[in-house]
């Protein structure tokens, strides 16, 4: 017998297609009440290092994403409820106020939104109602996999080879359409959806150099997907092109619409399934499929080993090794200012636009905490503030391994900045295109600014200390 009245929680699932929590809610009462609360403890909120939870590039993108939603949700006979403050207040409030039965939502792994979710569900049950979890982030299932979570390999290679041979990805569930929706019999407010300013930041105008316009929402995510598979066929060149630095298509740019549920995986994966079936099916599209494997990989992780991979030891439990917390050279390096070119043309992108290339976070993050010896946390903080695509997952994950602190024992992540400068940037475009104090300096010098003469300072209009930093550490270290 279906229920009367439920309500569907929007989380980090902002999509009709392939919305589990949605499907079920629709599939399983009379009135569907889609709703979503922005947190003010993570949109108004300080990090650990006193970092904005919520940096203005992803509250923009995720404000976006809710106008978008709730476009959509219109178009078909819905809407959107829209609250600011703590959820399971807000929820629970909202829940004994419109009787309904059940809240719907895709469950979220990571302690901060454990916490929320558990505080909900002990006030619904002092009102006789429930919370209905499903999932919404991975490409697999976890009751599909060949192992329990907690004996998810913790070496990459070894979960890759146990799952993407054996395990069928589901299909992607269909999105609402007009009808689906029953008519509300009562009447709610459907709330304003914040402005930046709400959340105490200034809007910014788009920065020319940045890589792409990264609009929030559903229909973007799945036109930078049409763009990307269909109507380019960058796909097939993946591989060759994912460590670029400049322009909207050297890599897919999925990160930030799967980050907020704006792209499902398994759409992703059933979509590159048809082009290689249509098109092409070579090295590039199994790559791509290989970095939807990581995120399922980052996420098992985070389920597996919980709040450890946020600790300074991290999943290894080790600090030996770790460095120290500085937040004068952690500022340093935050502002583009460490005298390293290819460093600073990356942070100074992440500060202009919220986005940094993949090569460019491995670099940055390796010269952070190899090179200058702070704590690898410092970073990731600063990360989870920064990104558009912040996945909390995803994120430490990775910072754990650069740090060394992750389960997967490979090779020591250590960058040599220069090598990889030269190999990545060898004319210096990039540096250039961030850091124009060096517009004049030659090819051959771009990356080592700190060898210049006075006589060449003087020549090239970039005095050391006054038009570009004095490097932090002599590039000789990398030769």
């Amino acid at each position: 017998m279906k229920k009367k009245r439920v309500i569907v929680w929007f989380r980090e699932d902002l999509r009709l297609h392939d919305n589990e929590a949605l499907a079920d809610a629709l599939r399983t009462s009379e009135e569907v009440i889609p709703v979503f609360v922005f947190d003010e403890r993570v949109f108004k909120g300080k990090s650990k290092y006193g970092f904005a939870k919520t940096g203005k590039h992803r509250a923009r993108f995720i404000i976006e994403s809710i106008h978008d939603l709730r476009k959509s949700l219109k178009a078909i006979g819905s809407n959107l409820i829209v609250r600011v403050g703590k959820p399971e207040e807000v929820l629970f409030e909202l829940a004994q106020t419109v009787k309904s039965a059940w809240i719907f939502c895709n469950r979220e792994r990571t302690s901060e939104e454990v916490n929320v979710q558990d505080k909900l569900e002990k006030k619904l049950w002092e009102i006789g109602q429930e919370v209905r979890y499903s999932r919404g982030k991975m490409l697999y299932y976890t009751s599909d996999l060949p192992f329990p979570v907690t004996h998810t390999p913790d070496i990459f290679t070894h979960f890759r080879k146990e799952v993407e041979k054996y395990i069928q990805i589901r299909e992607p569930l269909p999105a609402p359409v007009k009808g689906d929706f029953e008519p509300l019999s009562i009447r709610i407010e459907e709330g304003e959806i914040p402005a930046l300013a709400d959340f105490g930041h200034e809007a910014t105008e788009k920065d020319e150099r940045a890589v792409l316009t990264f609009k929030g929402g559903e229909t973007e995510g799945l036109k930078r997907l049409q763009y990307y598979l269909w109507e380019t066929d960058l796909v097939k060149d993946y591989k060759e092109t994912r460590n670029g630095l400049i322009g909207s298509d050297y890599s897919s740019k999925f990160s930030s619409w799967l980050a907020h549920g704006c792209l499902s995986p398994k759409q992703i994966y059933h979509e590159l399934k048809k082009y290689e079936n249509e098109r092409v099916k070579n090295k590039s599209t199994y790559w791509l499929f290989f970095e939807l494997l990581w995120r399922d990989f980052f996420r098992l992780m985070g389920k597996k080993h919980g709040n450890a991979i946020f600790k300074k030891g991290g999943t290894l439990k080790d600090e030996s090794g770790v460095g120290e917390d500085n937040l004068q050279l952690l500022h340093v390096w935050m502002e583009g200012r460490t005298g390293i070119p290819f460093i600073d043309a990356n942070m100074r992108e992440l500060s202009q636009t919220g986005f940094m290339s993949n090569r460019g976070r491995q670099n940055v993050a390796s010269f952070l905490v190899k090179d200058l010896n702070i704590n690898w946390q410092m970073g990731a903080d600063y990360f989870e503030s920064m990104l558009i695509d912040y996945d909390p997952c995803s994120n430490w994950g990775n910072w754990n391994y650069i740090a060394g602190v992750g389960s997967d024992p490979r090779e020591n992540r250590y960058f040599n900045i220069l090598k990889q400068a030269l190999r990545y940037d060898g004319k210096g475009a990039y540096v250039k295109l961030w850091c124009p104090e060096l517009n004049l300096v030659p090819i051959d010098k771009i990356h080592r600014p700190d060898i210049l003469s006075e006589k060449e300072q003087a020549d090239y209009a970039c005095k050391l200390g006054f038009d570009y930093p004095k490097a932090m550490i002599k590039t000789t270290k990398w030769l």
